[in-house]
This record gives C-alpha cells, structure tokens and sequence, in this order.
C-alpha cells in the first residue's frame, strides 16, 4: 500500500545520517551501514539478541561496536523529540492542500505607473 511507501523512504532516509557519518570518517559506508542494520534487525527479531540494538558505528576503526559497553551515552531522549518534531513538522507540510499564494504589498499613495499600464488607461 502507499502507507508502507512512504514508511520505507522514511526508514531509507535515515540511513542518511549513518552513511553520512561514515563517509566523512572516510569509511565504506555501503559495508559499514548494511552491519548496523543487520545488528539492529537481529535486536528486533530475535529477542534473545536484544542488547544488539546498542551496536553503533566505530568510525576511528571502522566497525560496529556495543556503544553501550564502549561507554557511549548521548542523550536519546532529545535526538528523539527532535526526529519526533522534525517528522510531525513534514507531515503538516505533506498535508497543505492550497496553494499559497503572496501578492506583492500595494504601494500608499495609489496606483503606480506599471499599474496603468498594465490596466490599459495609459493608452492614448
């Protein structure tokens, strides 16, 4: 259906940041990225392998690690109030339906020279 379109461009644009991150790095990130998402599926399918979901990107040595076991403790909880409000602000931005539409500021003291002649009046 379209709902699992947009929700798999979703997904596939936020291997944007991952892949990103690795290239800057000067890393393969085509390797690197297809590991953390295989880790991240084996978190969610298997739920003897859940502590997986911790494997981030070691990109000093190029290679996925425990990020929990590293020591690597960011604040989630305001990366994902961020993600929240940046997709909920796409999703009103998706949903406008008119066009909008700025008309140039009229001028104070009646119509200009090009209003004139544009409305014909000037024609002698």
């Amino acid at each position: 259906s379209r709902e699992q379109l947009a929700i798999a461009e979703f997904a596939r644009s936020l291997l944007v940041i991952p892949k990103t991150l690795a290239v800057n790095a000067a890393q393969d990130s085509t390797d690197l990225v297809a590991k953390l998402r295989a880790f991240h599926n084996e978190a969610q399918v298997n739920p003897d392998r859940k502590n997986l979901k911790w494997i981030g990107l070691d990109l000093v040595n190029g290679k996925p690690r425990d990020n929990k076991q590293a020591g690597v403790y960011e604040p989630t909880m305001v990366k994902t109030k961020s993600l929240k409000f940046a997709t909920e602000a796409a999703i009103t931005i998706l949903r406008i339906d008119d066009l909008i539409k700025l008309f140039p500021d009229q001028k104070e003291g009646g119509p200009s020279y090009q209003d004139a002649v544009q409305s014909g009046s000037l024609e002698g």
